[in-house]
Parts: structure tokens; sequence; C-alpha cells
């Protein structure tokens, strides 16, 4: 299961044309959270694009929750997203 939202979460961020992209499960470290009932997931999301280029940390993180909020809170319960890379 985790792995097939991990799937789902690269290509629903695909056309922001990530240089990189790493989805880190972090559910195991949820386990007995509210959120994380009926199986629930939480992820981490370390993605660099062009199209971030002069954007605040804000605009980036719009940009990348537009792309999976209709999966929230079912079957993404959290997700946390790192857009400030230098690699």
């Amino acid at each position: 299961m985790s792995q097939a939202r991990i799937t789902q979460l690269k290509s629903r961020l695909a056309d922001l044309q990530p240089t990189y992209l790493e989805v880190i499960d972090d559910s195991h470290l949820h386990a007995g959270h509210a959120g994380a009932k009926d199986g629930a997931s939480h992820f981490t999301v370390v993605i660099d694009s062009p199209l971030f280029e002069g954007l605040t940390t804000l605009q980036r993180h719009r940009l990348v929750k537009e792309r999976v909020s209709d999966l929230m809170p079912y079957p993404i319960h959290a997700l946390a997203i790192q857009t400030n890379l230098n690699v």
C-alpha cells in the first residue's frame, strides 16, 4: 500500500519537472496517532524544481499541495514538504 501511495505522489508531482524528488514514508513514526487510523499515511516530500526559481517557500509549498490536495486527509493524512534545496 505504501509503495502505491509513493508512486501516486511522484506521479502527481511530475508536472513540476523535478530535478530532485524523494518521497519518504513517515507513517511508522505516527502509529497510534488519530490521523493514522483507518490506514491514512504520513509522508515527507523533498523536491527541487526549476519552476520554484524566484518563488517564496510558501509559493513552492502551494504548488506541491495543489497537486495532492484531493488525497488529503485520506489516504494521506500529513505531508511535510522540503523545497529549499541546494542539490
